[in-house]
């Protein structure tokens, strides 16, 4: 894990208010760097995946993972500065991917990283890395009480039922091991149900399964093989509503 931060911006200006303001609403020292990648032409762009524990001392359930994107003009001596923040790594190294980042490039493997329990769990992360604008981010949020878990609320523009679908990661730090889903949903307000309630398995998206079964047994078998639940089976009271007032928790320890 690297976990030094330097753009190289001493000499160069903010091209407009929206770079400036976005560089100094982050603290290099609030960041503990996972991934980053440098293009090597002129050094004219930098892509880093962070986690920002700054975001642990704020409003619960916040996404305390950071995705920045820097691109320089040298001759112009400017630059660009864009940040976004995300409950999960695939749809922040998603976004680095639709700025320009190659993804095997800001890949997380290695070193103390937490690692998938599955092959499921790798499927749905490709998903989400490869799937350019597809996904419409309707809501996140992140725990890193029991259960430890983050999830990530979207309208599918390509699903043709149940477009709604929530991306669900789950953690076992015994293991050190995760698992993401794909939860299928009407609309948001039943979504929102069943993440208030957790009554029932979390639906599969139809086309999960082809017409005998055999996509869903070959899925479950290698959750099963991985001994970890096919579909999360959190609590009733798993907290998701946000607390307007700060509080401090633990550094969220998914990934590291």
């Amino acid at each position: 894990m690297n976990d030094i931060l330097d753009f190289g911006l001493d000499d160069l200006s903010p091209v407009d208010d929206d770079s400036e303001e976005a560089m100094e609403a982050l603290w290099a020292g609030d960041l503990t760097v996972l991934s980053q990648h440098h293009t090597t032409l002129n050094g004219s762009h930098s892509f880093v995946l962070a986690h920002d524990r700054s975001v642990t001392w704020g409003i619960p359930g916040a996404p305390q993972l950071v995705a920045i994107a820097v691109a320089r003009d040298l001759r112009q001596s400017t630059f660009t500065f864009e940040t976004s923040h995300h409950a999960t790594a695939s749809f922040a190294q998603n976004w680095l991917a639709e700025r320009g980042c190659p993804l095997e490039r800001i890949a997380l493997h290695g070193g103390d990283y937490i690692k998938p329990a599955d092959e499921i769990t790798l499927q749905v992360e490709q998903q989400i890395q490869k799937s350019g604008t597809r996904y419409e981010v309707l809501d996140t949020y992140t725990s890193d009480d029991n259960p430890s878990e983050a999830w990530t609320l979207v309208n599918d523009s390509q699903a043709t039922q149940a477009p709604v679908r929530l991306f669900y990661e789950e953690w076992n730090h015994g293991a050190g091991t995760y698992t993401m889903r794909e939860g299928a949903f009407p609309d948001v307000g039943v979504a929102q149900t069943w993440l208030d309630e957790r009554s029932e398995p979390l639906p599969e998206p139809p086309e999960y399964s082809d017409h005998n079964g055999a996509v869903v047994r070959a899925r479950i078998a290698l959750s099963r093989s991985a001994g970890t639940s096919p579909t999360p089976q959190t609590g009733h009271d798993a907290p998701r509503a946000s607390a307007a007032v700060p509080v401090q928790r633990a550094v969220q320890g998914r990934l590291l």
